[in-house]
């Protein structure tokens, strides 16, 4: 077992550093103009100097990548030149935002997904299983944005003209100032995310639960006499949530970088809306910052997934 982790673990790390090279090769060598690309098109002269001088780009091409990877991992991320303000505080600001909706969306769906798929792979071709499959098919198809406008417009504008007022029209209240405002800030955004995502975890889950329900040992188990309730979520739940898993690392992971869509929509200023911000204005330090994170987030919820299959399928460590 230990074996199998660290396997994974210098795998990841191979990962990170490749992804640094990228990074490095396309905003310090492809730009004719370092400090001109990375200070913006608002820099003066100063600024520029200021930049060459910090990041040395003056010196040899492999002692600019070790100062940037030295850097990075200090936790130096760059100094982002609109805001005067370092790029680690900026995604500070920007990341509990984000966690907040992806948290919050990912438990949400992931339990109407899986029980969903689960009710409908112990009913095949019932009522239910083709109530469930509209469900998912319906909200799969449903863009985010669309989702998002219509749950504000019915839970927020509706009701506000109606003289009840439950929801907020966006933004976001940090959890420590107000828990109360920030659960109400934050359900129509998970709703919004969870109901699209939970759609393709129900027919996730449904495919894979049809397949291992299938399988000799679960007949086997039948044949026991245990009980159906007992077949399904201890013998066969355990095999079928593998597929489940290895999506959900990935989901999640991706939503870490930002739920672009839905911060837009909910005025919700996360990693997402913030990396659009980025790239509008070409302010790479914060573009390079975010990257660099999503690819963090990424690799370690492989290794996460990795681990999560050890304890599923006790023949993964064995390969």
């Amino acid at each position: 077992m230990i074996r199998f982790l660290v396997r994974r673990v210098l795998q990841g790390l191979l990962v990170i550093w490749f992804i640094t090279l990228i990074l490095f090769a396309t905003f310090y060598i492809a730009p004719s103009n370092v400090a001109q690309t990375l200070g913006g098109r608002q820099a003066t002269p100063q600024t520029i100097a200021l930049i060459n001088q910090r990041l040395g780009l003056d010196r040899p091409l492999y002692e600019q990548y070790l100062s940037f990877v030295g850097n990075a991992l200090r936790g130096d991320l760059g100094y982002d030149y609109y805001k005067q303000i370092p790029v680690t505080q900026v995604i500070a600001e920007a990341l509990p935002k984000t966690l907040s909706i992806a948290i919050g969306a990912a438990i949400i769906w992931l339990i109407i997904g899986v029980t969903n798929g689960v009710l409908s792979a112990t009913r095949p071709r019932s009522f239910l299983d083709r109530g469930l499959t509209v469900f998912a098919l319906f909200f799969y198809s449903m863009p985010t944005f669309l989702l998002g406008l219509l749950l504000l417009f019915f839970l927020y504008f509706q009701l506000t003209l109606a003289g009840v007022k439950i929801f907020p029209a966006g933004g976001f209240v940090p959890f420590s100032a107000s828990p109360g405002q920030w659960l109400l800030h934050m359900i129509l955004p998970w709703i919004t995310v969870a109901l699209v995502s939970a759609a393709a975890y129900t027919r996730l889950t449904r495919t894979s639960m049809l397949e291992v329900l299938g399988e000799d040992y679960i007949r086997t188990a039948r044949s026991k006499g245990l009980s159906e309730r007992r077949v399904v979520l201890r013998h066969g739940l355990r095999s079928g949530l593998t597929p489940v898993v290895t999506q959900f690392g990935i989901d999640v992971a991706g939503l870490v970088g930002g739920v672009i869509v839905t911060e837009q929509v909910f005025s919700i200023d996360g990693l997402g809306r913030t990396s659009v911000t980025a790239i509008t204005q070409q302010d790479q330090p914060v573009i390079i910052g975010i990257a660099l994170l999503g690819t963090v987030a990424v690799v370690v919820a492989n290794i996460l997934v990795d681990i999560a299959y050890a304890f599923l399928d006790p023949r993964v460590r064995l390969n």
